[in-house]
């Protein structure tokens, strides 16, 4: 009665808390009953003083020692098995896997932007508005099913469930055609999206000197020209059109962005999904934590190949703008969005995915489109602000998706080791300091490589309060990613669906707010940072 009444103590303290800090369980030793009962208070007072010291032992396995996921019985091994890794393996583990893959990440943030400018002057891009406003729209939601798709792909890995074949095939294939669908509707909905914009959307021809919507108009004209050669945020925002007397588009063209976004979806889906899924598998393989490394490489690429496939698909179909041809692939892509409908709906393990996880998908969208419209203002007012924006809202958004994916991996470990009435309890503190200094090196490293290279001219002073600020970006992007996980966790949601996507956007509108901020402070103080083209 005292074990299963310690049991149920222990699952409350999970579920009602909403914390990750969990009450240890007990193991449970059976012996005969001793009728001295001198001896049963001497033994039950070594097992107390056992558990006690073992307590400091296991307060950094589940977040730093879960040894790549291997963790109860139920996957093949016991815990006797392996010995209990160190303090300083388990960082170095950490150090080792995410470093190179944040590296990556800030590289890619780089390339994505500079890709954008050339995407941007395509003649199909041009042509019709709506191609380069549905851009933002559609990578700020690609890249949230993405990531979504590492993190749940993680935990799998993590759980073991990805070492049976029969098992990794089904987890596999269901995630893959549950990606298609959400990819193919969220591409259509961004399409209307662009194409609302489009119609509300005031051609002007020159800049109006008021404070109403046209002058926000006439700042976003300002903005484009200024940022022709500058590399964009994370999610990249193209200058929006300004032809003076051009009609509005009407159905044929709303036909092909409606075609062009969900076949580069698509074909981005299956390419990147495919990636992912094989990336997971082979970080399981070579006993690495996929947790650290799948999350940010996936955001990464989510958004160059969404990109370069969007410009190589509107410079196919623009061809065909006034034909059937367009609407022809719409219902191609809507008939194969039904049958990964009907294939998800018969799997499952991701048959109750497929109506969850919309509500932060489309309110994510929702906050990064209004931060947008509201800190692109701020651009064309300082100088390189879009390029340090790539690290300030970028960097600290990775290392959030990272600490949220072993979050919820901890917590899905937890769950399933009560079950078996083994846990271990998390050391949160660790694991953020480390990730914490991980992103400062790289931070300085490419504050250094800006300041070197004559991109920007960065002053001592102001470096050093870019520093500042951006430890402060990484701090409120762990502790929303720690406040939100265990949120969701407690109201019964699952992290891996609903945690990321709204962790993305907010994070994306701390970091640039905290880049105005310095740029105010460090201007008050007769500061002045000059790009190398003097924008």
């Amino acid at each position: 009665m005292s074990d299963t009444r310690h049991l149920l103590t222990s699952v409350e303290s999970l579920t009602d808390s909403g914390t990750i800090e969990m009450e240890p369980i007990d193991q449970h030793h059976h012996s005969k009953v001793d009728n001295d009962e001198v001896t049963v208070a001497r033994g039950r007072q070594e097992d107390d003083e056992n558990d006690n010291e073992s307590d400091s032992a296991s307060d950094h396995e589940a977040l730093l020692g879960l040894d790549n996921g291997r963790v109860g019985d139920e996957r093949g091994w016991s815990r006797s098995e392996y010995a209990k890794p160190r303090t300083w393996d388990q960082v170095r583990d950490i150090v080792v896997e995410t470093a190179p893959t944040l590296l990556f990440t800030t590289v890619g943030l780089l390339f994505t932007g500079e890709l954008l400018d050339h995407v941007s002057q395509w003649r199909a891009m041009t042509r019709v508005d709506e191609l380069i406003i549905i851009i933002p729209v559609i990578l700020n939601l690609k890249g949230n099913l993405e990531m979504n798709l590492s993190a749940r792909l993680g935990t799998s890995a993590n759980m073991g469930h990805l070492d049976d074949r029969e098992s990794r095939y089904k987890i596999l294939l269901g995630n893959l055609a549950l990606l298609q669908v959400q990819s193919t509707l969220v591409s259509f909905i961004a399409a209307c999206v662009s194409f609302v914009i489009g119609l509300l959307m005031p051609h002007i021809s020159k800049p109006a000197k008021s404070t109403s919507a046209a002058a926000v108009v006439s700042a976003l004209a300002k903005l484009a020209e200024g940022l022709e050669s500058l590399p964009h945020p994370r999610r990249p925002r193209p200058p929006l059109p300004n032809k003076p007397g051009k009609p509005k588009s009407g159905i044929a063209e709303f036909i092909l962005v409606a075609s062009t976004a969900m076949c580069s979806a698509s074909l981005s889906s299956l390419l990147l999904g495919s990636f992912m899924c094989a990336l997971v598998v082979l970080c399981r393989r070579f006993k690495l934590n996929p947790d650290n490394i799948a999350p940010p490489i996936a955001s990464c690429l989510g958004d160059l190949i969404t990109l370069c496939l969007l410009g190589l698909v509107s410079t196919a179909l623009i061809n065909f703008v006034n034909t059937p041809v367009p609407a022809v692939v719409v219902v191609i892509l809507v008939l194969s969005a039904c049958t990964c409908a009907a294939v998800t709906l018969r799997n499952s393990y991701v048959r109750d995915l497929i109506r969850q996880g919309w509500t932060p998908l489309f309110g994510a969208m929702f906050i990064s489109s209004a931060t947008g419209i509201i800190l692109d203002l701020f651009v064309s007012r300082y100088s390189g602000f879009a390029l340090l924006a790539v690290v300030i809202s970028g960097l600290p958004g990775a290392v959030g998706s990272i600490f949220v994916s072993r979050l919820s991996t901890t917590l899905h470990e937890a769950a399933a080791e009560m079950k078996s009435e083994t846990n271990a309890q998390p050391s949160i503190r660790t694991v953020m300091t480390t990730l914490m200094l991980i992103t400062i090196p790289i931070e300085i490293a490419f504050l250094a490589t800006l300041r070197s290279v004559g991109w920007l001219t960065l002053p001592v002073s102001f470096v050093c309060s870019s520093v500042i600020f951006f430890c402060g970006a990484v701090s409120i992007s762990l502790c929303i990613a720690l406040y939100l996980t265990n949120y969701l966790w407690s109201k019964g949601r699952d992290p891996d669906v609903y945690a990321l996507p709204i962790h993305s956007s907010l994070v994306d509108l701390v970091g640039q707010l905290l880049l105005v901020l310095n740029f105010e402070i460090f201007s008050l103080l007769g500061g002045k940072v000059k790009s190398k083209r003097g924008h």
